[in-house]
């Protein structure tokens, strides 16, 4: 059975530029449902920064290591402690990512959380999190 990492597509009437620089900002959209807290950077190559949430119930520390300029942000989680999940370490080695196409008159939007699949403990929790964030926080953002 082939694994399949979670995925969600979002399309976007914005420039690359503009929905670039608003991923690269991710106090403004992973935020607002969770009492998420931050610390450190998250916008130039080998800046790293700390999500904490839900009362300490996830911290993930993500450093980031490819970076295509209107095009694609990867994000590199080095180290996790999901005290909900048996392994509370499940996202230590996975990768956030977003790739940004023009598609028709869009820009299409495409995060994948690589690593984390329909196998994974984490999904039943996490893949509805990610899709709340994804059309909740950062579609608004992006699609004005």
């Amino acid at each position: 059975m082939k694994k399949s990492d979670f995925t969600i597509t979002l399309l976007s009437k914005k420039t690359p530029t503009e929905i670039f620089h608003t991923i690269l900002n991710v106090r403004a959209w992973w935020s607002g449902l969770y009492g998420e807290e931050f610390s450190g950077n998250s916008e130039k190559v080998d800046d790293v920064f700390t999500f904490k949430a839900g009362d300490g119930v996830h911290f993930s520390e993500q450093k980031l290591i490819e970076l295509i300029p209107n095009r694609k942000i990867v994000w590199l989680v080095t180290e996790s402690n999901l005290t909900f999940l048996e392994n509370p370490q499940e996202w230590t080695g996975t990768k956030l990512m977003f790739e940004i196409t023009p598609k028709e008159a869009h820009m299409e939007v495409k995060f994948t959380h690589q690593g984390l699949t329909t196998q994974s403990e984490c999904y039943e929790n996490c893949a509805p999190a990610w899709t709340q964030y994804m059309q909740t926080k950062l579609a608004p953002f992006i699609s004005q």
